[in-house]
């Protein structure tokens, strides 16, 4: 049997939760699936100190737990579990879930986040959230006056060593390449940053320390074979985003790395009554603030779909 419902949000980050609070108070009576990490990505960190409203800052989880009570109080139906087959060839949508249920929904909100790259290490699934973070703007305050590495050569990566090099004592970045992939201009600004040293030509084969201190160090080895370490209190990923987009893009259009494209500043798609918040659809900031901006609208644009509709 198949369930029929007004409001269907696929995801449980700031966005999800959002976008189901304010479904909510519009009598949309959403139903949301968590997916695999309940919370989203935030989760893999600790306490966050730059989300609005909590002067002494929060712990990540129980952020995350206040936006689902506050969804569930509203009335939103919170299901565990994922989405793992879209139909949105016609409204209403088909939706099925990893359990073989069945949901026709009028609209859809695709909250599913962007999953961090992370280089596949034991040692660095050990310590995450322990220092090691696949984002410096949420994370780098706790570096202040430390030391830490940044691994990649691109674009985001140069930010992210810019930014820590404004907190931090020293930076490493960690190259594979012996040349940066990043635009010039962000080339310049990291190598003539005296904070930042480049490490060209490396490969980290893993991440130190101990349950007690966190991160401690990081082993590395050169194009030479050559294996050294390094001091560090903190390891940064920048190495890329992946969207989880990959059950819509039958349907969704998306841009070449795969995030959801929405129109200008609302959130819709190319499929109407279908809509995209945060990470998903946000290469660019993928801050825990916007995502759940991003949700607001997505189910304020919701709700004036169906009402344009009736």
């Amino acid at each position: 049997m198949s369930e029929t419902v007004k409001c269907l949000i696929i995801g449980s980050g700031p966005a999800g939760y959002t976008a189901a609070i304010y479904a909510s108070r519009a009598s949309l009576n959403p139903v949301l699936y968590e997916g695999l990490q309940p919370g989203g990505q935030l989760t893999t960190t600790t306490v966050i100190e730059n989300y609005p409203g909590f002067s002494d800052g929060i712990d990540a989880n129980m952020l995350m737990s206040q936006m689902r009570s506050q969804a569930e109080r509203l009335g939103t139906q919170i299901r565990r579990g994922r989405i793992t087959k879209a139909d949105l060839s016609k409204r209403p949508f088909v939706l099925t879930s990893d359990e073989g249920a069945e949901i026709v929904a009028e609209t859809v909100i695709i909250a599913t986040g962007a999953t961090a790259k992370y280089l596949g290490l034991e040692s660095e699934n050990r310590f995450k959230g322990m220092g090691v973070s696949a984002c410096a703007t949420c994370d780098g305050f706790f570096y202040r006056g430390k030391t830490v590495a940044v691994v990649g050569g691109g674009d985001t990566a140069c930010e992210e060593a810019t930014y820590l090099a404004n907190l931090c004592k020293k930076v490493y970045m960690i190259v594979r390449r012996d040349e940066l992939r990043a635009s010039k201009a962000m080339q310049e600004r990291v190598l003539s940053n005296e904070k930042i040293e480049m490490l060209w030509k490396c490969n980290t084969q893993e991440v130190l320390g101990d349950m007690a201190n966190g991160v401690t160090g990081v082993k590395l080895v050169d194009s030479n074979g050559d294996v050294f370490e390094k001091q560090i209190d903190g390891f940064f990923l920048a190495i890329g985003h992946h969207p989880n987009s990959d059950i819509f893009k039958e349907w969704i259009e998306c841009d070449e790395n795969g995030y959801i494209k929405t129109n200008g500043s609302d959130t819709k798609t190319n499929v109407p009554g279908v809509f995209a918040a945060g990470d998903v659809q946000d290469p660019r900031y993928r801050q825990a603030i916007n995502a759940a901006a991003s949700g607001c609208r997505a189910a304020l644009d919701a709700e004036k779909f169906l009402l344009a509709d009736k």
